[in-house]
């Protein structure tokens, strides 16, 4: 799961561009009759073929409708998106990010699906993930996809160090990243992102833990406290050794990659790192712990959604949906849950005997009650890119922990005022 950061314009009069671009390129109802494009976001390399199988299986069934999918990789969905729907060239379907939900209702261009949705098929979804989508008390998506993350530790490197348990606390955890990173060898105790996706979720793991908020009472929680606290725990790791040199030049995928190498005693990720050690790294020794709770016992992690969406535009939206109805009945979604190695997002699913005796799955399902996911505001993608900003710069010594911070919310509190 990815979600790219948004440019704070990116989203400025699509609509408009849409309406635009109606009576000079848009297709006929006619031409357009029977078949529904669908544009899909890259997971993994599983992604393309199983959509393959799900759209014959589902013209099978459904004489007389077409599916045409375009398989997009993450980092250009959004560019995608927005020069299709600029053009009016989008699809009548598409998987997004939801925290970009938002800014494609404000604009108009995500069709709500409530009349569209049956009490039955409503009722399929695990409302913890379907919430997120909906605005406004109108359902703007589906989630395809969804995840909490966890705290994945290396046991072998665990040994070596005189460890057992995975650490329950924060001041635990950075007792432990030392004795691992003094190992020596090119091991280090805790993996810490500060590139690209994500950068401010790894900040939020410590942030929350020392019982801040990302924003409260609409104003940002970035000069709090918690978050001056929880930065300077990360840059005292840095500074300790205790984590891998370089963090600013590490996206998400580079420090799983660490971990499967067995070069990292812990990291904070999503469920289906545990896919790629079984693929990738089968004899790699680990296991999955809650994340740590900081001085007052407060921990937190953070859940996210993909969700499919229709576009407002859309001149096949009675076969859209219909196909989106197949997509999310059990046979389907158990299958795609499972090779993308993300958490069930249906009743059914989560009923599956893969779900339900997955011990590694069970430690991110039991810290869901206490899930937090990304704020549904406008202006959101710019906020995260601030932050992301400000930690880089602590991380690189560039600047002081607490005037950085206080600089960051305030460019956070004058977004939130628009």
């Amino acid at each position: 799961m990815h979600v790219k950061t948004l440019n704070k314009n990116t989203f400025f009069s699509l609509k408009g561009l849409m309406l635009a671009g109606i009576g000079a390129i848009a297709l006929s109802a006619s031409a357009n009759a029977g078949t529904v494009r669908v544009t899909v976001a890259e997971y993994s390399a599983k992604t393309g073929p199983y959509f393959e199988q799900v759209a014959k299986d589902f013209e099978a069934a459904n004489p007389g409708i077409k599916i045409q999918f375009e398989v997009v990789p993450w980092d250009n969905l959004l560019q995608k998106l927005t020069t299709d729907i600029s053009a009016n060239a989008n699809a009548d379907l598409s998987i997004i990010g939801t925290r970009w939900l938002v800014d494609f209702v404000q604009q108009g261009i995500a069709e709500p699906l409530d009349s569209y949705m049956t009490p039955e098929i409503k009722g399929r979804f695990i409302e913890t993930f379907l919430t997120p989508s909906v605005m406004n008390g109108k359902t703007y998506g589906l989630p395809i996809a969804a995840s909490a993350r966890a705290m994945y530790y290396n046991k072998d490197l665990f040994a070596k160090a005189g460890l057992s348990d995975p650490p329950k606390t924060w001041a635990e955890l950075e007792d432990y990243a030392k004795k691992i990173s003094a190992l020596g060898n090119g091991v280090y105790g805790f993996g810490l992102q500060g590139k690209e996706v994500e950068t401010d979720v790894y900040f939020y793991y410590g942030m929350w833990s020392f019982g801040g908020d990302i924003v409260k009472d609409g104003k940002s929680g970035l000069d709090s406290k918690a978050a001056i606290d929880a930065a300077s725990l990360y840059k005292r790791l840095i500074d300790q050794g205790a984590t891998q040199p370089g963090v600013t030049s590490y996206a998400r995928e580079d420090v799983q990659n660490l971990f499967k190498q067995g070069k990292i005693g812990m990291m904070m990720t999503a469920p289906f790192l545990a896919n790629q050690i079984r693929d990738e790294a089968p004899n790699l020794k680990y296991g999955v712990a809650p994340i740590p709770k900081g001085p007052g016992g407060d921990q937190g992690t953070y859940g996210v959604t993909d969700s499919v969406i229709m576009f407002q535009n859309s001149k096949n939206k009675a076969e859209a949906f219909k196909f989106l109805d197949f997509l999310f009945q059990p046979q389907q979604r158990v299958k795609f849950t499972i090779n993308e190695g993300f958490l069930p997002v249906t009743k059914a699913e989560a009923q599956d005997k893969y779900f339900v005796e997955n011990a590694d799955l069970k430690v991110f399902t039991s810290l869901l009650p206490t899930a937090r996911f990304a704020p549904v505001i406008a202006g959101w993608e710019e906020i995260a890119d601030t932050t992301t900003s400000a930690l880089q710069r602590i991380y690189l010594g560039q600047g002081q922990i607490e005037p950085t911070l206080k600089e960051a919310a305030s460019k956070a509190n004058a977004v939130l005022k628009k």
